[in-house]
């Protein structure tokens, strides 16, 4: 199971350190509003699928809490028919779809999991509910 802050489940998006820095900041920053992940990886860690007007505890690398997402979608669809909007919302600066799968397929082989086209990808879409410094300025923790 993924880590819980109260009610929610965690989203520790990418790696720790530089990469997980930079992309909360992207999301902070309201230019990161979607994050894709590996299906197996749900059913390795005993997870089911976000759901839409679920909210998600955005996290450092020490688990601390740095904002409050809310997911306003979720498409599972195979890695070669990821869409370009999809990825393009992702707002990591690539600059074609092509450019997506070769930073995302080099992203999931470092970590051991290479993919091929027909890889199943969970594309999660979110929007940032609360954020501040050092932790959640406004909002809530309720679902």
């Amino acid at each position: 199971m993924w880590p819980r802050i109260g009610a929610l489940r965690t989203l520790a998006l990418g790696t720790p350190g530089e990469l997980r820095a930079n992309l909360n900041t992207l999301v902070l920053n309201g230019l990161k509003t979607a994050t894709a992940g590996l299906l197996d990886e749900y059913a390795t860690e005993g997870e089911e699928l976000e759901q839409v007007g679920e909210r998600l505890a955005l996290v450092d690398d020490q688990d601390a809490l740095v904002g409050v997402v809310e997911v306003t979608g979720v498409q599972v669809t195979r890695f070669a028919e990821v869409p370009w909007e999809f990825a393009r919302a992702e707002g990591e600066g690539e600059r074609s779809i092509e450019e997506w799968r070769a930073g995302h397929a080099a992203y999931w082989a470092r970590l051991g999991t290479p993919v091929t086209d027909t890889t199943e990808v969970v594309c999660v879409r979110f929007r940032l509910v609360s954020a501040g410094a050092g932790g959640v300025a406004t909002g809530d923790l309720g679902t």
